[in-house]
């Protein structure tokens, strides 16, 4: 048969076997010293009970020692203590030949996980180090709003370390708010993110450049050369906090750089420090395929060459108008403020292709938050408290390349992708 997959009606979708049929439920929980085997030798143990069915699986290592976890029903079956009775041997039996610990306990009732629609969200924890009350205040901040921890990773111990948590039952906009507090309390980053294929689907990046890519705003460093660091400097932070309309801060600021000779422009730029695992984050998205790029309010003067240089797919900034080897004080073209970030990150994604929903955007201030919340994930990076309560999340760590766990990804993988 050719053409698209459709859905069956009601009527005539397959059953799924068992669904109807009564059963009993046991979970066989493992621990103990990890070792080669151990997981093979307690299945094959179950294989030969009769008429019994493995509806959940899960099993972690943590610093040499086993935790497994399963739970079987017995079709046909309705008494989960009888059917407890019969697998203790078999458990014991494991346990001996392996040196763990198998505990059987009644398991009525239990489905497959995430089988039961209850919504269910990735809480990553990350700091430099995460102090213990990070955890326990996140934990209590979960159950405190009906959210249970299903499961707790490591995803990275360097340059930060980050613990990634599974949580169910719990509403987004309340969980987010209550974790929100916790972060503040205890100074680590609490990143919350839904469950699904969505959080893995995202294939473009766009980075704001001041602040967030590099250290430092390009223009403070115009200015000095221009003996008009002070007069600048408290503009650009009135326009960072919000305070003062972008484009015209920024006419304000340009306006001071009349007469500074051009090559001021080649200095500087060879002078910029990339943040902290900047060059990470890039090599690493783009060997998993993602288009990279940046969307400043600077001047392409600055960013094309750092963006040629970073090997980026594209790039969208202000240019500084230049007559007789000077800056007049002026620009050309469109302006690039708070709007036509988004504008362009929304160009981009056309371009390539990709929706806005598998996009994601990180920048420092308030001309970054309409492509902040354009995005399908915006991230506030060291950000005004402004920035951060509107972004989709926020990092306060010194390393750009802690992005990458909040996309889900280990250090391990991190690793393999360089």
């Amino acid at each position: 048969m050719t053409g698209p997959a459709q859905d069956l009606p009601a009527a005539d979708a397959p059953d799924v076997p068992g669904d109807d049929v009564p059963h009993a439920g046991a979970l066989l929980t493992v621990t103990g010293a990890d070792r080669p085997g151990v997981t093979a030798q307690l299945f094959t143990a179950l294989a030969g009970v009769p008429a019994l069915e493995v509806v959940d699986a899960e099993q972690v290592v943590v610093h040499g020692q086993l935790v497994l976890g399963v739970v079987v029903h017995e079709h046909g079956g309705t008494d989960d203590a009888a059917l407890v009775a019969r697998l203790a041997p078999l458990a014991a039996e494991v346990g001996t030949a392996t040196g763990v610990a198998v505990l059987v306990e009644p398991a009525a009732g239990a489905t497959g996980l995430g089988l039961d629609g209850v919504r269910r969200h990735h809480v990553i924890v990350l700091g430099r180090p995460v102090p213990p009350d990070a955890v326990g205040g996140a934990a209590r901040a979960i159950a405190d709003v009906g959210g249970n921890i299903d499961a707790i990773r490591r995803l990275s111990d360097y340059p930060v370390t980050s613990f990634e948590l599974t949580v169910s039952g719990a509403e987004a906009g309340a969980l987010r708010a209550a974790l929100g507090a916790v972060a503040a309390a205890t100074g680590a980053d609490i990143a919350v993110e839904q469950v699904g294929l969505a959080r893995r689907s995202k294939r473009l990046i766009v980075l704001d450049v001041d602040s967030t890519l590099v250290r430092g705003e390009v223009i403070d460093e115009l200015a000095a050369r221009a003996g008009r660091a002070a007069e600048v400097a408290r503009i650009t932070a009135a326009a960072m906090n919000g305070e003062l309309d972008f484009e015209q801060s920024l006419r304000a600021r340009v306006a001071a750089l009349a007469g500074l000779p051009v090559g001021v422009l080649d200095e500087v730029r060879e002078h910029l420090v990339l943040t902290p695992g900047a060059r990470t984050l890039i090599r690493t998205l783009q060997r998993l395929g993602f288009r990279c790029g940046i969307v400043s309010g600077g001047f392409t003067q600055i960013t094309d060459p750092l963006a040629a240089s970073l090997g980026l797919d594209f790039a969208a900034a202000n240019t500084l108008e230049v007559a007789d080897g000077v800056l007049t004080g002026g620009l050309v073209g469109e302006i690039v403020d708070r709007p036509g970030k988004a504008r362009a990150l929304a160009r981009f994604a056309a371009e390539h292709g990709i929706p806005l929903e598998q996009t994601v955007a990180v920048g420092d201030g308030a001309n970054d938050l309409d492509m902040l919340t354009t995005a399908g994930l915006g991230i506030a990076f060291n950000a005004k408290p402004f920035v951060r309560e509107q972004a989709h999340t926020a990092l306060n760590q010194p390393y750009l390349d802690a992005v990458l766990q909040v996309l889900g990804f280990t250090r391990d993988e991190v690793l393999d992708a360089g």
